[in-house]
């Protein structure tokens, strides 16, 4: 059994990918990632990147002959927004999200741009995070973000002309589904999950499908292991006060103890 601490989870999974890579393998993996001690059947991959604007810096006294390249995002991300509410339409779903009428979610999470109030700002810069689904293409993806950008700069006067940059930076993670893998291996790593859950808790183990990422993508479609995603409760996640729940934090470990002696075995001491 191998016990793996990692960085960076919350921006690329790189932490998880470096065990891999250093060659730690193993016939399944459990994350403690706190979902209310439900399993994740499947999660969406993360895709970040920043948009990087110019402007026509003057004086505000002259604000009509520059370009305010704060001003100019506005459109460029009401394009972005579109482009999501397109991405979860009905049509677009794959089986293991039909049920969510929204789960890609776009997140305009940072904003800078300008040097001084008084005059038009010559720079801007937003941090963007998109959500895909599990089989979807993160390079189409950037295909298309990267033209709806594009279009959406045609239509200012000053951008036309120096269209925006795209930086890519953090995740460029794809979606997984635990739910398609029916390899014996998977199929009984569940059931003995299963098995502990419903020993601790005393009711059966509900899956769900999370509009989120975590590191079982590397384990599941790069390293055939399969990666089950069981944690304890959890508020205010990303936000003041992220907690989890005592009690619930002493199931999940009650339950993880049980899989662990059902799968590796267990030895007189």
């Amino acid at each position: 059994m191998h016990v793996q601490s990692v960085v960076e989870e919350e921006c690329t999974g790189n932490g998880a990918l470096a065990c891999l890579a250093r060659g730690y393998k193993a016939d399944a993996a459990l994350i403690p990632e706190p979902f209310a001690e439900q399993m994740v059947s499947a999660q969406l991959g993360v895709l970040w990147f920043q948009v990087h604007l110019k402007g026509l810096p003057t004086h505000v006294a002259y604000a009509g002959t520059g370009a305010n390249a704060i001003e100019a995002a506005f459109p460029l991300i009401q394009a972005l927004h579109d482009m999501e509410h397109r991405w979860n339409e009905a049509e677009n779903r794959p089986p293991e999200y039909t049920h969510m009428d929204h789960a890609l979610n776009l997140n305009i999470g940072k904003f800078q741009g300008g040097d001084w109030t008084s005059s038009v700002p010559a720079w801007a810069v937003f941090d963007v995070r998109m959500g895909l689904f599990p089989g979807q293409s993160l390079d189409a993806a950037k295909q298309e973000i990267e033209q709806i950008i594009r279009d959406a700069a045609q239509q200012n006067a000053f951008l036309r002309n120096s269209l925006p940059e795209i930086v890519y930076h953090g995740f460029h993670a794809e979606g997984y589904a635990l739910s398609r893998d029916k390899s014996e291996t998977a199929t009984n790593a569940v059931a003995s999950l299963e098995t502990a859950h419903q020993s601790v808790t005393g009711t059966a183990l509900t899956r769900e499908s999370i509009t989120a990422t975590t590191d079982a993508r590397f384990f599941g479609l790069y390293a055939d292991t399969p990666a089950l995603v069981y944690g304890p409760r959890a508020e205010a996640i990303h936000g003041f006060n992220e907690r989890v729940e005592l009690e619930s934090l002493r199931r999940v470990t009650q339950t993880t103890a049980l899989f662990i002696a059902d799968w590796c075995g267990t030895e007189e001491a």
